[in-house]
């Protein structure tokens, strides 16, 4: 079953494939072999960010492709550190050149804050909700054909919902096994917004895990596969990062069910 071609669908009815390849620390020159691997192996939905440097990378290895634009979902976010609305036009025009496309299926922003200040006292909720006009501007346009954040709490996104005609259709934040914040999951559920989960596999450091090891065993997975699965039955969108075929094959190979209970233990981990 290629879980890669399944969908979630985000409150304006667009179709968001539920795994996404997540391409933070991938080099520009690497990026167009890995994106053609992957997609050929199946993928169609692409995460890149202003962030990682490597939108050009990621653009050029789509159309190496030779998949249709309208079968590949791509997403990018504005950079964390953009907190005006000129530039954001400008970095979203950037995108879109880097990139090298007409459109861009989801774009978010990064992060509320700018991450040298991730954590701190100010929210920037005045800063955020000019960046959020620039992207509600060129959602009108149809130049993205959906808008969301990232690493948004509570607070941050009820300042855009309070404060906009146009709420985020997403929040992509870190969901992984031993980080699971069920209360920002339920509250986006409940309120119609798609939540995707970066670092499915905690940057690797959950393949040490002897519990974790132990479970995927039983199942007869490997353990990002297991910590994949285990995102995608929390109801999310997940983003693995992978650069090699057999690791790319690997993370969307998913035919199985973990039960409940096992779902339970993983929760509370």
């Amino acid at each position: 079953m290629h879980y890669e071609k399944q969908y979630l669908t985000l409150s304006n009815g667009v179709r968001i494939p539920i795994i996404g390849l997540g391409t933070w620390l991938m080099p520009n020159k690497d990026a167009p072999e890995i994106i053609k691997n992957a997609i050929e192996i199946g993928y169609i939905h692409i995460d890149t960010a202003q962030a990682y440097e490597n939108e050009k990378g990621v653009g050029l290895g789509i159309k190496m492709s030779n998949i249709d634009r309208k079968d590949i979902f791509i997403q990018t976010k504005v950079k964390a550190e953009i907190k005006n609305y000129d530039e954001a036009v400008k970095s979203i025009e950037q995108s879109l050149i880097d990139l090298g496309v007409d459109y861009i299926d989801l774009m978010i922003i990064h992060c509320p804050q700018p991450w040298d200040l991730y954590g701190s006292g100010y929210r920037y909720e005045k800063e955020n909700l000019q960046v959020w006009k620039a992207l509600c501007e060129y959602y009108n346009k149809g130049k993205i054909k959906s808008i969301g954040v990232s690493n948004f709490s509570i607070h941050d996104l009820k300042n855009i919902m309070d404060n906009s005609s146009i709420k985020p259709m997403v929040n992509q934040i870190e969901v992984h096994i031993g980080e699971t914040n069920l209360d920002l999951i339920n509250f986006c559920k409940e309120n119609g917004i798609v939540v995707e989960a970066y670092s499915p596999i905690a940057h690797g450091r959950l393949l040490s895990n002897k519990t974790i090891i132990d479970m995927a065993n039983k199942y007869h997975v490997s353990v990002p596969q297991l910590c994949i699965k285990y995102t995608l039955q929390l109801g999310l969108v997940s983003l693995p990062k992978a650069s090699s075929v057999p690791h790319l094959k690997d993370n969307i190979d998913l035919d199985f069910s973990i039960t409940e209970e096992d779902m339970n233990i993983l929760k509370q981990m």
